[in-house]
């Protein structure tokens, strides 16, 4: 079963084009990149799959030093399917198993430059790290994650609650009714997550507790992965490290952790492969005086996220029962799931052609901390973000950051309708992936509206 999913469109447009680049999908395990290939491939005369770990024939033919065009004769002879330009859809899947192949890849835009050609892999940022120049200007990359909140109501056929947000804003707040079913559905999106494998169960009817089993399969086979990413490095240590990352998401990273057996070397290397291999996120602290944010950060603080909801509260142990009938998450955001989930849809709302970096803020000053979850930036606007895990708490440190920075407004997300107080625009948590629309005007003078704070 196949769901819609964002990058469908990317894949559309990208097709269509008439000076069209080689594709390369790039993201962690079974994100749903295959998947997506094969579901544009639909609108081919021919589909030519390329599996580089199936079989040592396809490396062969990459590694004679042949031309791209003889390349093409011979992959047609051994697959029996023609490859023709503008008819065909050419997918070298595991391409990080075959580092000539990768080499091939800006030829294909030189030599055959109206064939479409896709390639993918598991594990492909470890390949690429050999290959500094790679392909610049003849190949591009599309980044691919989890499934979004909106992914997730496309494929439980949400579609009538998922329409209903298109005309919110904070001056036309969503019905109380659909604002409480859209936040239960969440509450069930931050447990099941956005591994399509998992989202495919609770589709189907599955329940719950089979969906949670179905997570516990896939962090087995991440863990599995671990010894993949260096064969110089033993697999206790990453699996001490990705547990301090689990236990210490969206918090300050700090190497000092209880347990810790490695130095701050041993560790900051292994977390430099877990975010090669797609499964946790840095978040930087920045200065956020100006744009670019990413001019201005601090290089000793920094959080991490993890890639995924599902597969977080799997590894963290959190209760479900009390997350999925709590009134708020305060019960159980002890591993800060509020902030995971709209970090991780921040990177997924922007453009899949950019690795999208994320930003904080944090103040340290005697008997003044102040700390902003997160600091985006939108065209040429700095948008302060503070997430919180009910329907109350303070706002000092939001209101310091706009007070410092001179900023217009700030956002709140919570568990609140859309709504608005002084200078911050207030959005129901779940609603995330709009953070672009909704921030496209800025408050009329004369708009005040009291809030729960």
């Amino acid at each position: 079963m196949y769901f819609q999913r964002t990058i469908d469109q990317y894949l559309l447009e990208w097709m269509n084009e008439s000076a069209r680049k080689p594709l390369l999908l790039r993201g962690a395990r079974q994100v749903g990149k295959t998947s997506a290939v094969k579901n544009i491939a639909k609108k081919f005369s021919h589909f030519v799959e390329i599996n580089f770990d199936e079989s040592d024939i396809y490396k062969e033919v990459f590694q004679k030093g042949m031309d791209i065009g003889q390349i093409c004769e011979e992959l047609a002879i051994i697959t029996k399917k023609p490859i023709v330009p503008g008819k065909t859809l050419l997918f070298l899947d595991e391409i990080q198993a075959c580092p000539e192949a990768i080499r091939q890849l800006r030829y294909f835009y030189e030599k055959l430059p109206n064939l479409h050609v896709i390639a993918a892999g598991s594990l492909l940022d470890f390949a690429l790290a050999d290959f500094p120049s790679f392909g610049v200007g003849r190949v591009r990359s599309l980044f691919m994650y989890p499934m979004s909140f909106q992914e997730f109501l496309l494929a439980l056929e949400e579609n009538l609650v998922l329409d209903h947000l298109s005309n919110i804003s904070e001056f036309n707040p969503i019905s109380e009714v659909i604002h409480a079913k859209l936040l239960q559905l969440y509450k069930k999106f931050l447990v099941v997550g956005g591994m399509p494998e998992a989202v495919s169960a609770l589709a189907q009817g599955k329940s719950l507790l089979q969906v949670q089993q179905i997570l516990n399969d896939l962090v087995l086979s991440i863990q599995a992965d671990f010894v993949k990413y260096s064969a110089r490095t033993p697999i206790h240590r990453f699996t001490e490290v990705f547990q301090a990352l689990v236990q210490q998401t969206g918090k300050k990273f700090t190497y000092s952790y209880d347990s810790s057996t490695l130095n701050h070397k041993q560790i900051r290397e292994v977390i430099g492969l877990f975010i090669k291999a797609g499964l946790i996120y840095p978040v930087h602290h920045s200065a956020a005086n100006g744009i670019p944010l990413g001019a201005e950060i601090n290089v000793k603080k920094v959080k991490y996220l993890v890639f995924d909801t599902g597969i977080f509260q799997r590894l963290l142990g959190l209760d479900l029962g009390a997350l999925l009938l709590a009134d708020d998450f305060t019960v159980v955001n002890k591993g800060n799931i509020a902030e995971l989930g709209v970090g991780l849809e921040l990177l997924k709302a922007d453009s899949l052609y950019n690795q999208h970096q994320l930003y904080y803020w944090h103040r340290e000053a005697k008997n003044s901390q102040a700390e902003v979850d997160f600091i985006a930036q939108f065209n040429e606007r700095i948008i302060p973000i503070e997430v919180k895990s009910g329907t109350k708490g303070s706002m000092q440190s939001l209101h310091i950051f706009l007070e410092e920075k001179h900023l217009p407004f700030g956002l709140r997300l919570s568990l609140e309708n859309f709504g608005h107080i002084e200078k911050v625009k207030i959005m129901p948590i779940y609603a995330a992936f709009l953070m672009k629309n909704f921030i496209h005007n800025d408050f009329p003078p004369s708009s005040i509206h009291q809030s729960n704070d």
